[in-house]
């Protein structure tokens, strides 16, 4: 998968998850793509207080990404 492909494919994962954080007053945000196995996002608005956030990230986020980009290894929160 070139890196274009994984940007979109991670962007169609994030598309996914996208209206669950919404309709809780957040959002995502994709910053970077390192090594092609680490992917860095932004959680913003209600997201960032919220106390369940990494597992979000974990539980939703990260596996909903592996399912578009199975290379991927790992899913941050960059504050």
């Amino acid at each position: 998968m070139s890196s274009e492909e994984l940007i979109l494919n991670v962007e169609k994962a994030l598309d996914e998850i996208r209206p669950f954080l919404q309709s809780d007053g957040g959002d995502i945000n994709l910053l970077s793509i390192d090594d092609g196995k680490l992917v860095k996002v932004q959680l913003v608005g209600a997201c960032t207080s919220c106390s369940v956030n990494q597992m979000t990230l974990k539980s939703g986020v990260e596996m909903t990404i592996k399912k578009y980009a199975p290379q991927i290894e790992r899913v941050i929160n960059v504050e």
